[in-house]
């Protein structure tokens, strides 16, 4: 499916965000050249933006709405590996787009909470999860969550194309995101509201690009 459809049809349902169309296909052009070239995806966010970067993860690392089997090189080694369970792995095993939720990791964060400083907590995997080509995904519904910021400040020190979800104003984060959504509500939960289908349609258009029919 072309993807300006999965556009117009997140438009037909919110007519708010009819401006971020040329915003959003910029952000899936990003993606897909980044994973095109070897890249990976990082995502952080705070409470319910935590969730959604959770979310981001889980549907871009297996199907999501296309099938994705292996590749043939993989399938063939993990048959030759294990004639019959190579086969069953082979056969079953969906192909991921490597994604990051950076607020997965509760031993890492508690310890850099700890030990360095609680703003650090995806700042600190930034640095050595990070290359030059990879992106960072900063989710923030009022733009001003200082360790998403300071995630940001570094995905950039270290060549990291930066994506920012936001509210109306983006805050201060948006002076350090390459890209900037920013859907028109003030209020946490009507942002996360929108945010939602946004990044939906983000990994939806991802996975038509690098898995059409």
């Amino acid at each position: 499916m072309d993807k300006n459809i999965k556009i117009e049809q997140l438009i037909q349902r919110f007519e708010q965000l009819d401006f971020l169309k040329p915003e959003i296909n910029k952000v899936v052009d990003a993606i897909v050249n980044s994973y095109s070239s070897g890249g990976k995806l990082l995502v952080c966010g705070n409470g319910g933006s935590a969730a959604d970067a959770d979310h981001i993860v889980g549907e871009l690392m297996k199907s999501f709405e296309r099938k994705r089997p292996v590749n043939q090189k993989l399938k063939a080694t993990l048959e030759n590996i294990d004639a019959s369970r190579g086969e069953y792995l082979a056969d079953n095993l969906q192909q991921g787009f490597p994604a990051i939720s950076l607020n997965a990791h509760s031993g890492l964060i508690s310890a850099v909470a700890n030990d360095i400083d609680a703003d650090m907590v995806y700042a600190q995997q930034v640095t050595g999860y990070g290359n030059s080509g990879d992106i960072l995904i900063g989710i923030s519904t009022s733009g001003n969550s200082q360790n998403v910021i300071d995630a940001l400040i570094v995905a950039k020190a270290k060549g990291l194309i930066t994506i920012g979800l936001s509210g109306k104003t983006g805050g201060k984060m948006k002076a350090y995101c390459d890209f900037l959504i920013n859907v028109p509500e003030t209020r946490t939960a009507f942002v996360q509201e929108l945010h939602l289908p946004v990044y939906h349609t983000i990994c939806m258009m991802v996975e038509d690009a690098l898995f059409k029919k």
